[in-house]
């Protein structure tokens, strides 16, 4: 209590981060030892869930910060600092699962894939699958939830279609993860611009001229796969049977696609992300009332602990049954450690100290972007958690950008090209193992399908190359904001 009270504990007055040591390696150590507990973790214990271990990398950031005369109290204060960036994305993250439970439960989600399952035959399937999948992530802002609900389905109907499993896993994928990135309600596409300092449509526009192409020649490669596939000796039944079953239990009609709409409509007037989620779940949950039947207390339940589908038909059951509150809990609580591991890190000197090492290597916008591609891609391969890969390049690299002179639009959007997007084909990676194991196909076996998650990073090359698409802070902007990153 005498802290608080004391002027000279006030935030105001703690240090952004300890002195330097003069020592790289000490500089690094608790990054090299968090990393090797969470290898130890994925590989040796075989469990992908990097919780306990950033938390200990946490611990044993503080033990350094003590070895070296610093206070726990101020790197506490930092890094609560550097969690508090990330508060509004894992608002939005819960909100997000309160508005898949309430969109199924509205009959939006069963309306949507009821419609979208008439147009499939094996020619068109993997170009119609990505497109659906890439507009439910999208809309809902989530690659996780579209491959486990949506993704999960069209599994077992793509080898009724005899579709190779890896083939349509791959198509999932990239529409998934397409619409996770550029989605305002993703909590990705929120945490990053967070955490480098930027606004999030600012961040959402600079994505488009790696994100969309990459798209468009997917789908087209889709388009092109889908001809060695023709609808001779295949059985149509359990699209049929999907869609008799979602017709026996919901009301379906125009009336049912309204939550999807106003979610869309805000998304495009260019609305904060909260909001317009909240938006989403109340609509949503006003046409479950009116056309579904649901009752208050029902509702209630759902958006806490999401649907539980019992329409009788497995398929149907696992596609439906999502969403929640709760459901969100292991990403919201992985979010928060490692955003304090990364606070942790920024007050004890780590990222200043790898900054400094590198410094004399960026030059041009080639040292700038090449360093960016390998902090984003180092990081996920070596820590696995796509969290601590979006923040840990962003506070390391933002006020670099700002010193050379570029915006830091292509500096989010790189992390999210070689993050968020190839987090899906790195085995040991969340994204990866909760792919694997959510569709059950292997991650070397999809990736090479995964059209538009390795296509927009080196589009990203491309324009690194020729110049193009990386804009530059106006001489104005660039007086108003004076280079930082020594003083982290």
């Amino acid at each position: 209590m005498s802290d608080l009270n004391n002027p000279q504990h006030s935030p105001a007055n703690e240090p952004t981060s300890l002195p330097p040591s003069g020592s790289f390696l000490l500089d690094i150590a608790p990054l090299v030892l968090t990393t090797i507990l969470l290898m130890v973790q994925f590989f040796v214990f075989k469990d992908f869930t990097p919780h306990i271990p950033l938390a200990c990398g946490i611990v044993i950031t503080g033990m350094f910060v003590w070895l070296r005369k610093g206070k726990w109290n101020d790197m506490e204060s930092h890094f609560l600092k550097v969690i508090k960036i990330g508060l509004p994305a894992v608002m939005i993250l819960m909100g997000v699962g309160m508005l898949i439970a309430a969109w199924i439960a509205a009959g939006t989600v069963p309306t949507i894939l009821y419609y979208g399952f008439s147009f499939f035959t094996p020619s068109n399937f993997l170009f119609f699958l990505c497109l659906i999948c890439a507009v439910i992530s999208l809309a809902t802002g989530t690659s996780w939830g579209t491959a486990g609900t949506v993704g999960l389905a069209m599994m077992g109907i793509g080898e009724g279609l005899g579709i190779p499993p890896a083939i349509t896993a791959g198509a999932i994928v990239s529409g998934a993860f397409f619409g996770d990135k550029m989605s305002p309600l993703s909590e990705t596409t929120n945490l990053t611009p967070a955490a480098a300092e930027i606004g999030l449509w600012e961040h959402i526009k600079g994505m488009l001229p790696t994100t969309l192409p990459a798209m468009l020649i997917a789908l087209g490669l889709y388009a092109w796969l889908g001809y060695g596939y023709s609808t001779s000796g295949v059985d149509m039944g359990l699209i049929q049977q999907v869609q008799d079953t979602m017709a026996a239990n919901y009301k379906l009609s125009l009336i049912t696609l309204l939550p999807a709409v106003v979610v869309i409509a805000a998304a495009m007037m260019k609305m904060p992300a909260m909001p317009t989620v909240y938006a989403g779940v109340v609509v949503a949950a006003a046409v479950a009332f009116v056309v579904q039947g649901s009752t208050v207390p029902e509702l209630f339940n759902v958006l806490q602990n999401g649907v539980v589908s019992a329409t009788g038909f497995e398929v149907v059951d696992k596609l439906l049954s999502k969403g929640g509150v709760m459901s969100m809990t292991w990403v919201v609580t992985l979010t928060m450690f490692a955003l304090g591991f990364v606070g942790a890190l920024e007050y004890y000197g780590t990222l200043r100290s790898v900054m400094n090492k590198i410094n004399h290597l960026i030059r041009s916008r080639f040292g700038l972007l090449g360093a960016t591609y390998t902090s984003v891609l180092g990081t996920g391969v070596l820590v696995g958690d796509v969290y601590t890969t979006l923040v840990l390049p962003a506070r390391l690299m933002k006020d670099k950008y700002e010193e050379l002179g570029y915006k830091k639009t292509t500096l989010t959007r790189s992390i999210e090209d070689c993050g968020t997007l190839l987090s899906p084909l790195i085995p040991w990676n969340m994204g990866g193992s909760f792919i694997a194991a959510t569709l059950g196909a292997a991650t070397f076996a999809y990736a090479p399908y995964a059209f538009a998650c390795w296509l927009s990073p080196l589009i990203g090359l491309v324009w690194m190359v020729t110049g193009k698409f990386i804009p530059k802070v106006s001489p104005q902007e660039r007086r108003r904001r004076p280079p930082k990153w020594q003083g982290l």
